[in-house]
């Protein structure tokens, strides 16, 4: 895997990624945060595939004009948390705080975002352990493992091995978001499969859940637009 970048007006960002299940090229375009990636068979030149892709700039170009505005975490910014958006303010103090819709942030400026990312990371552990162990014991169920990742394609999954995994970028979320997506994978622990059975076991557990479900399918890409890098 490596990272080019095609020259023009702007350049264009792209990782070209070898894979041995490839047949032809492919560029793609990620929906959640405008990342291109070129995948390419691996036999084939690298200088082919980069070939494809600049004969492919201007159409690149246009694709990237339609993503979200990515917005990096700083001073000023308005940032959901738990479906509010809240203004950050850099502070004096110990202690990230919210209050209202202001979360006050202590310390030195060039890591407020990566402290920041933690304190979210640590509060969406939380909610999300609450809710899971609520919705597990109603079930009479049991999981081995609650994990946290920055994943893009999935806001949850269960195992076969009882291990759960969210993306902490739910805490952004309204919290009846998070509470549906911790109902459906705790639903999986007793059904692992997208049934009948199983959709009647999430309704028991959330009345209600196609109103989130939805506002994830609009919405959800959006969380994926706040950078916390300092880069």
């Amino acid at each position: 895997m490596g990272h080019f970048v095609l020259p023009g007006n702007p350049p264009v960002e792209l990782t070209l990624r070898r894979s041995a299940r490839a047949r032809r090229i492919s560029l793609r375009v990620s929906g959640v945060d405008g990342r291109i990636t070129l995948t390419m068979p691996s036999g084939l030149p690298e200088k082919t595939a980069l070939e494809f892709a600049d004969s492919k700039a201007e159409w690149l170009r246009t694709q990237i004009k339609k993503q979200p505005e990515l917005k990096r975490v700083a001073p000023g910014l308005e940032l959901p948390v738990e479906g509010v958006l809240r203004r950050i303010s850099s502070t004096k103090g110990k202690r990230i705080s919210m209050q209202g819709t202001e979360i006050f942030i202590p310390g030195r400026i060039e890591t407020l975002p990566k402290r920041l990312e933690a304190w979210l990371k640590a509060r969406a552990r939380n909610q999300l352990a609450l809710m899971s162990d609520h919705y597990a014991s109603e079930i009479g169920q049991n999981y081995r493992l609650l994990t946290l990742r920055d994943t893009r394609s999935r806001w949850g999954s269960c195992s076969h091995e009882k291990r759960l995994m969210f993306s902490w970028r739910l805490i952004l979320a309204p919290p009846e978001v998070l509470n549906y997506v911790a109902a459906h994978e705790v639903a999986h622990l007793a059904e692992m499969n997208h049934s009948k059975l199983f959709w009647a076991k999430v309704k028991s557990l959330y009345p209600g859940y196609e109103q989130p479900r939805q506002w994830l399918r609009k919405n959800g890409a959006s969380l994926h637009r706040y950078r916390f890098d300092t880069e």
